[in-house]
């Protein structure tokens, strides 16, 4: 065998090695199960080093479950409906099948290369009809349900993507996606009724306990509970009372002015000027604007009998509370400015518990009430409860809750995702596709312009079709469903393979749930609340008994590099860049910021040119030790150079003594320092995998192995048992972070078994042991005490456990310490007054 280390070769006969062998398939057994799962790719061309980081992390994480004796299910597919597709096929003047299919065969070149350990025969693709199929079966499931409805509304609407986003998708008021500014629009919607679920959601996010905690309060801010008040506010002239929702009923006596909603139903009874109204409809929803429309019409606040006027804003939401607020000017920051801007009067009816109230500005925290009749006095948590007491009693309010959360609207006015399956009879109304007409196939023949509303409405061998019911002529709804349908169950079709029934209960009961998911923490919101409630629609269906789709998370950092910017060229790959001047011009070249990799800015390096020059192994293995898996990671091109560095030096090591390696049989005996440093490694290993997946220790701890049996010399047959024994164990310790090398490495050690159906090793406790010293613990220069601890303790802990010592506790109580000091590891000195 060729004792230079060539990754391509060793790498590419490996990969073609396990997939022929199928050592990674995963079929139901009577095994305890691992399902280890992270976030699938949407299909846009190439992986980025993101993609490497994050399926690096997954795959060591399967690997050593499946050492570990787990029957580990660990699946790959893609997401692939979505608008850049539509995007990239007008731009280019193809079809975003052929587009998304092509990116599709390049990606899994990629990843097979990577050497990821997936079960191919579960692969899915999001818009093949066999998939989407499923899509449609569950909406008319959840219209059966009354979970799918479809209503009139305000919609986000993005004139460059010409379609509707939800809330979610919506980032400072920008589209996510093109960063355009989203208007507003009023149009007839499909919406799931996540809120039936909401309360449900909210309560069981104390349950997981495997998520970050950030991801956790991301969850419950978006779902966003809060108790109030609901208050009636007279109107005059009107017989229509409205109802108001507030938080804060403690600032009631402050309240100066009401504020509706445009879409409220009072407030075309209550403008004349509809032109006027209209115009503060394109202005809805935009929270950091205001703009006002007084109705001329004026409310009676309860409280105090104060005449107050109405107005329509544009920040007050229809889908929040009553659609209503009453305006406290003094008391709320977005009241306050409103109420500048137009002149409006501003009461202070709370002050702070102590100090002055903040001067040009609302005071919103909670004080003491003033100016509040029978309630001046009050502290406002008591007061809020009082008041609504108080309104509650004579009949005009009610103590409520209320969520932030949304219905989840699914309507999209684009072509490349999932038909609703819906037909429009103007004899039967909406009526439902048949299940046995599944799926409702996207069609091909369309025209792609990018521009109004969806192509499919103008294709009319797909609009026009009969009733179902009566037989009749009848039209095909032509919105597409927002992709994240796609990504909201995905991973309960990857419990059955391709050819199995796509949601067979049995294969569900077994893998589901996930037990480990890794991506990014950029989903903290959109795909993982829309995933929570998916599977408790698929739970209320009857098939999984599961309520949590992910019973551990790991949100795993983003990969940084270094900008460069040429004055005349703007930004620069970083290939184009020599000796800090531009290779196209040749200008000095402004050295930016380290941020996150992406395309925009050209700070990113192309894996396939990484895995060319280094092999997959060294990609994977600086991707995992540069940092832990939960911070963000700095290329560094010299720490990909060491991690190549570092298998070449074990590949040498091995070679240069194979012959005396393959020569010598049996195990070990006794504890010798090399030994002892072996069994040393696998616990620390083992302890950082297990702990927090810390694969960056794990590595360092494999390095320090390699060092000392690097400078190990056996002459003796028994040392050479030593160190046989000591790289076979390193070599199962590696081979999930580098499975190619690992496994070449073991085949040339005569072993005829795949390293990866070896169990992962076994450490003995007694020889892992850290050898002991005798710590002497001085108080004021004299022995106190006298311990035994592990060698190589760090000054702090040594310190720790000196004062921890009976006596030292004894002779310390209640003195000051002036000083404690260590000395060389063997003595703690602990000076007291």
């Amino acid at each position: 065998m060729n004792r230079k280390y060539i990754p391509e070769e060793v790498e590419l006969k490996w990969e073609e090695y396990w997939a022929k062998a199928g050592l990674f398939n995963c079929d139901v057994s009577d095994k305890n199960k691992f399902y280890c799962l992270e976030m699938f790719p949407y299909p846009s061309g190439r992986i980025h080093m993101g993609h490497v980081r994050n399926y690096a992390i997954g795959d060591v994480i399967a690997r050593y479950k499946r050492m570990r004796g787990y029957n580990v299910l660990h699946p790959m597919g893609w997401d692939a409906f979505g608008l850049p597709a539509e995007n990239a096929a007008i731009k280019e003047g193809t079809h975003p099948a052929k587009w998304t299919y092509d990116n599709i065969a390049y990606m899994k070149k990629q990843l097979v290369r990577l050497g990821l350990s997936y079960d191919w025969r579960r692969e899915i693709t999001t818009c093949a009809p066999e998939y989407y199929k499923w899509n449609q079966w569950f909406f008319l499931r959840m219209l059966e349900r009354g979970l799918a409805y479809r209503k009139s509304s305000f919609v986000n609407w993005c004139p460059s993507c010409a379609t509707v986003l939800a809330n979610e998708q919506v980032i400072d008021g920008r589209c996510w996606r093109c960063d355009s500014v989203v208007v507003q629009k009023e149009l007839e919607q499909w919406f799931l009724k996540i809120t039936e679920y909401e309360e449900e959601l909210l309560q069981a996010t104390g349950g997981l306990k495997g998520w970050p905690e950030n991801v956790i309060l991301m969850q419950k801010n978006w779902l966003g509970k809060s108790e109030g008040l609901e208050a009636f506010f007279k109107i005059e002239g009107s017989d229509d009372p409205v109802l108001i929702f507030t938080t804060r009923a403690d600032t009631l006596y402050g309240a100066t002015f009401v504020c509706l909603a445009p879409g409220h139903p009072l407030a075309e009874k209550l403008v004349e000027d509809r032109a006027a109204l209209e115009k503060i409809k394109e202005h809805y929803g935009k929270l950091d604007e205001k703009h006002g429309l007084f109705t001329g019409h004026y409310a009676i606040n309860p409280a105090n009998g104060g005449r107050i006027p109405v107005y329509i804003a544009n920040f007050v939401l229809m889908e929040y509370g009553t659609g209503a607020i009453m305006s406290v000017p003094a008391h709320d920051q977005r009241d306050y400015e409103f109420a500048q801007k137009y002149n409006l009067p501003i009461r202070t009816v709370i002050r702070p518990e102590e100090g002055p109230a903040p001067p040009e500005r609302a005071f919103e925290e909670d004080g003491v009430l003033v100016d509040s009749g029978s309630f001046s006095g009050m502290k406002s948590a008591v007061a809020r409860t009082e008041i609504a007491k108080l309104l509650e009693s004579k009949g005009i309010g009610k103590r409520v809750v209320n969520y932030r959360l949304r219905d989840w609207g699914i309507s999209r006015q684009r072509y490349w995702g999932t038909p609703i399956p819906v037909i429009y009879c103007e004899k039967c109304g909406v009526v439902p596709v048949p299940e046995k007409d599944l799926p409702v196939i996207l069609p091909e023949d369309v025209k792609l312009t990018g521009k109004g509303g969806s192509p499919l409405a103008e294709t009319g061998s797909f609009v026009k079709t009969a009733c179902p019911k009566c037989g009749g002529p009848a039209r095909r709804e032509t919105d597409t469903m927002d992709t994240f349908m796609d990504s909201s169950w995905y991973f309960i079709r990857y419990c059955s393979k391709k050819d199995e029934d796509a949601l067979d209960r049995e294969n569900v009961k077994y893998f589901m749930s996930v037990d480990q998911y890794v991506g990014g923490v950029e989903h903290a919101v959109l795909h993982l609340l829309y995933s929570r409630f998916f599977t408790r629609v698929v739970r209320d269906l009857g098939i999984t008994d599961v309520s949590e789709p992910f019973t551990n998370l790991l949100t795993q950092g983003m990969v940084c590099m270094e900008t460069y910017k040429c004055p005349e060229h703007g930004w620069l790959y970083p290939s184009q860049v020599k000796e800090g001047r531009c290779e196209l011009c040749g200008s000095p070249v402004e050295k930016g910021r380290t941020e996150k990799m992406s395309k925009s800015k050209r700070n990113i390096i192309d894996p396939d040119h990484l895995i060319t020059r280094y092999g997959a192994d060294t990609a994977r293995l600086f991707s995992l030790f540069a940092a832990p898996p939960e911070r963000d990671l700095e290329w560094n091109e010299k720490g990909v150079e060491g991690a190549y560095r570092f298998i070449q030096r074990l590949w040498t090591l091995v070679h240069a003594n194979l012959e005396k390696l393959n020569s010598v049989k049996g195990s070990p005996e006794g504890v010798t320092p090399l030994i002892r440093k072996t069994h040393q490694t696998i616990k620390r290993v083992t302890r950082d995998i297990e702990k927090d997946y810390h694969f960056n220790t794990a590595i360092a701890a494999m390095m320090e192995l390699v060092n000392m049996t690097g400078a190990f010399e056996p002459k003796a047959e028994a040392e050479w048992r030593e160190m046989r024994f000591a790289l076979e164990e390193l070599l199962l310790l590696l081979s999930p972070f580098c499975p190619h090398a690992a496994e070449e490495l073991w085949q040339a050690m005569g072993n005829e078994s795949s390293i990866q159906s070896i169990p992962w090793p076994g450490y003995n406790e007694e020889a892992a042991r850290e050898e002991e010293v005798e710590l002497v613990v001085q108080v004021n220069g004299k022995v106190r005490a006298r311990l035994m601890v592990p060698q190589g303790l760090p000054d702090e802990e040594l310190k720790r456990r000196a004062m921890n010592e009976p006596k030292v506790l004894e002779l310390t109580s209640g003195k000051k310490i002036r000083n404690t000091f260590t000395v060389r590891g063997r003595l703690v000195n602990i000076v007291i007054a």
